[in-house]
């Protein structure tokens, strides 16, 4: 029988054992592993946080006179005197007022927006003021109600 050559293809058992190494890794490198996890985690959270904060920032609006004074811009005439009123709905914790003048007398009016916000416990006032050139407007203060 062919029995020796079956067995002359195994390795003796003696060079079988010297050829194998133990694959495996040590407690310390298990550490450091887990330590550069949790540094790339963290710095990866805190990218997402500032992100949130920032698109979080972007959100919120802030109020102030033009939104006012682009709607009263549209007007042909003006009229002096104060006016005052809420923005509804849209911002709950702000109000305005708006003093129309003349400036001049050949038309020229001189507006004044102050835009109150509560915030918390006090209030944040943003002011503004604009000219105007209404020739269609009543005559004001300036011309003494004369027409022109």
């Amino acid at each position: 029988m062919n029995l020796s050559r079956h067995t002359s293809r195994l390795p003796p058992r003696s060079a079988a054992k010297e050829g194998v190494a133990r694959h495996a890794f040590t407690l310390i490198e298990v550490m450091i592993a887990v330590a550069i996890f949790f540094s790339c985690m963290f710095a990866i959270l805190a990218l997402v946080s500032t992100a949130l904060r920032n698109a979080r920032s972007l959100q919120a609006m802030d109020v102030d006179a033009g939104m006012i004074a682009s709607q009263l811009a549209m007007t042909n005439r003006l009229f002096e005197g104060m006016t005052s009123d809420d923005f509804g709905d849209i911002y709950p914790d702000c109000r305005w007022d708006q003093d129309v003048g003349e400036a001049s007398s050949n038309g020229l009016f001189q507006v004044d927006f102050l835009v109150t916000r509560r915030v918390g416990q006090r209030d944040v006032m943003t002011t503004m003021s604009i000219l105007l050139y209404r020739p269609e407007s009543p005559p004001g203060s300036m011309s003494k109600g004369l027409s022109r």
